[in-house]
């Protein structure tokens, strides 16, 4: 079977590798359908900072087909779709016997300490597999693990009803932030980001009450003003928007990598808003918006 293996930074080779034996106890073979490329993929392919095996097959957000089950194996069957977590867990320490499975004293990644998901097969211990829909579409299914990030840091900023929420990072894991919150919650959506169009495109999927960062900036410059006027926050990815998230209260950081939550401060360019008030202050933004973050 094909497969894409690391062998070292900068070094990634399409290969052909023999498929998986049939699984040991307690595992189970999965037929890949579709795999997702993580921003961690990207880093380790050009620093190497995670490579612990040579070669290894990366690939830790991905779904399949259940081809083959272990001896052992309950509540899982051949045929079945399924979605893999990312972590490799254990299941005997102290931690993941009190359920804290994400402080397992001998954490790792699928796609670091096993083989991943950027294969035509793969073998994962049954406890990392979850069954999904039939009707959902791969390129979808591929996206639980990000999405799963996403929901559990919604979850725990838990903003009060109708707060606005500024979300400072619009990558994979803010877009989804975005999104969850489009649906889960009333309040309105403020967006950031390095990338003007990149903020414009979440913000515009996000629904009418989303605006990018001319928005922020007065919904800021406000709150200077109005020390009552309260927002919770995302931080996700670039460290130069840490500086936005420290002035603004409540705040949930999803970073990276600690590699990447280095604060480069001298680096950070503050955004600046424009010198004229126009009735809509960008492009895909509601004027009810613009006129409330005025207001």
């Amino acid at each position: 079977m094909k497969a894409v293996r690391l062998y070292d930074a900068l070094d990634l080779r399409v290969e052909e590798v023999d498929r998986p034996l049939s699984p040991p106890a307690g595992y189970v073979t999965i037929d890949v359908r579709a795999a997702g490329i993580c921003g961690s993929d990207l880093h380790n392919y050009r620093t190497g900072q995670w490579i612990s095996r040579h070669p290894s097959t990366a690939g830790h957000e991905f779904c399949g087909r259940v081809s083959a089950l272990g001896e052992g194996v309950e509540g899982l069957a051949i045929g079945d779709l399924v979605a893999a977590d990312s972590r490799f867990y254990c299941g005997q320490c102290e931690a993941c016997r009190s359920g804290r499975t994400n402080i397992c004293e001998h954490l790792g990644f699928v796609g670091e300490v096993c083989d991943g998901g950027f294969a035509e097969q793969a073998q994962l211990p049954a406890r990392l597999v979850f069954k999904h829909e039939p009707s959902l579409d791969p390129a979808v299914a591929a996206m639980a693990e990000p999405l799963a990030v996403a929901l559990h840091a919604v979850r725990r900023l838990n903003p009060p009803q109708g707060e606005a929420i500024i979300l400072i990072g619009c990558g994979t894991i803010g877009g989804l932030c975005g999104l969850l919150l489009s649906h889960l919650h009333d309040g309105k959506l403020l967006f950031a980001d390095l990338n003007d169009s990149r903020a414009e495109m979440v913000a515009g999927l996000c629904g009418p009450l989303s605006a990018t960062r001319d928005c922020v900036m007065r919904w800021m410059q406000r709150g200077a003003q109005r020390p009552s006027r309260k927002a919770s926050n995302f931080w996700t990815g670039a460290a130069p928007s840490l500086l936005w998230a420290l002035v603004m209260g409540n705040w949930i950081w999803i970073p990276m990598s600690w590699s990447s939550a280095r604060f480069p401060w001298l680096a950070a360019t503050p955004l600046k808003t424009n010198s004229s008030t126009p009735s809509r202050c960008c492009q895909n933004c509601s004027p009810h918006f613009c006129n409330s973050a005025r207001s």
